[in-house]
């Protein structure tokens, strides 16, 4: 068996079964009059595609924020800034403020809610500069804080964050969430802008010392924070639902159900795996050697791992967690390990993961390693895995084969 192959088809299995396109949408609530179409997220834009197909008709203003440019009849898609927000972010954001304001309360809204959210559309808190919270954001990015963290401490800069948006908002509507982060946490996908908040600036304090990013913040952080500028809404809009669609849970499936046609005996371990890299490789390794089984076997994880930036390199996560997946498997051929972006986009690169084997272990890997540049070392082992902008994301996926 090709066990590289299998793997990249399993991922691609996987990838179709959260394909918006490919998703139930519960429209039971739906009003049957006129509509206005919202939305923000690496997801929208092909969300939006499906919800235009299923009730266009009915749709009398459209507008989602994507993280690339889609042409969708009748849909208005604008392309924002990922992972960094910019001034494009606070433009969008300040479009669907107004549109949001302009609904009266007899009207009635969807929005369309997926992971990249929070960088594609925001609007900081005065004096905050969108200078100043990229900075912010670039410091959370590379500490090595997991995704909760991050989105407690993005939400106490943001004016929309954390259900901030929802309080503009007069209407009823329905919001089709595509979760990214681990437990489907409505409070943390997307930085929650139409949810609401159960954390508080001291949780944000409490996150910045703990990584020691307090010393390095721009004063206006700072005072925003210490003077607890802006709390966010601590009950829910009871004029707004939130429905979950897909999740990397929905993913796994996809790929188990690949993984059996292709005759590997397989298990899904985890969807929540949500470690360090280096823990995360120590786990996934200790699992896939300790299998034993008659015929392959084939192990699935779901989960994001978490990278500490110690230097200047290119890639993201999953391609470091396969480097340091192969560290530990260089000595047994039996082990095929691949680890994947949903959203087809591993950090600062145009790859989604890598796939190896032991075949793929030379010696200066750790040179790679300590520069975070497991994109070169992956683009010349040829181990790369390039699928281009997915219109989805869950997370990641991570597939380990045993011979």
């Amino acid at each position: 068996m090709n066990h590289k192959k299998n793997a990249r088809a399993i991922f691609q299995e996987a990838l179709c079964f959260v394909n918006p396109l490919n998703l139930k949408y519960d429209l039971k609530e739906i009003p049957q009059k006129k509509i206005m179409l919202l939305g923000s997220g690496k997801a929208s834009a092909y969300m939006a595609k499906a919800l235009m197909r299923k009730i266009g008709d009915r749709v009398y203003d459209a507008f989602v924020v994507s993280n690339f440019k889609e042409h969708i009849e009748g849909v208005e898609v604008f392309e924002s800034s990922h992972p960094i927000p910019s001034k494009k972010s606070v433009k969008a954001a300040e479009i669907m403020i107004e549109k949001l304001r302009s609904l009266k309360e007899d009207d009635f809204f969807i929005y369309l809610l997926s992971g990249g959210s929070s960088a594609l559309v925001e609007k900081p808190i005065f004096p905050i500069t969108i200078e100043e919270l990229v900075f912010v954001n670039n410091l959370l990015l590379g500490c090595g804080a997991d995704i909760r963290e991050i989105n407690i401490v993005r939400k106490h800069l943001s004016s929309i964050k954390g259900g901030r948006l929802a309080e503009n908002i007069k209407a009823k509507g329905v919001v089709y969430v595509i979760s990214d982060v681990v437990g489907d946490d409505l409070e943390s996908i997307g930085s929650a802008p139409l949810y609401f908040d159960g954390s508080y600036y001291d949780d944000a304090l409490n996150i910045l010392k703990k990584y020691d990013l307090w010393k390095r913040l721009p004063k206006s952080v700072c005072d925003v924070i210490e003077k607890k500028s802006l709390e966010s809404p601590k009950e829910p809009n009871i004029n707004i639902s939130h429905k979950i669609v897909a999740s990397n849970s929905l993913a796994l499936k996809g790929a188990y159900r690949k993984a059996l046609k292709l005759g590997y005996d397989t298990k899904i371990v985890t969807d929540n795996l949500n470690k360090s890299v280096e823990e995360s490789a120590c786990y996934i390794v200790e699992k896939i050697k300790n299998e034993k089984s008659q015929k392959p076997v084939c192990l699935l994880f779901g989960g994001e791992s978490t990278v500490t930036l110690i230097g200047s390199g290119k890639g993201g996560r999953n391609q470091e967690l396969a480097l340091r997946v192969l560290k530990k498997i260089k000595d047994d051929a039996s082990v095929t390990f691949l680890s994947g972006a949903t959203d087809g986009i591993d950090a600062n690169c145009d790859a989604a993961g890598a796939v190896v084997n032991a075949g793929n272990f030379k010696g200066d890997i750790d040179k790679f390693l300590s520069n975070n540049d497991s994109y070169h070392y992956h683009k010349r082992e040829k181990t790369l895995i390039v699928t281009g902008e997915s219109g989805t994301n869950v997370m990641d996926i991570m597939i380990a084969i045993k011979e």
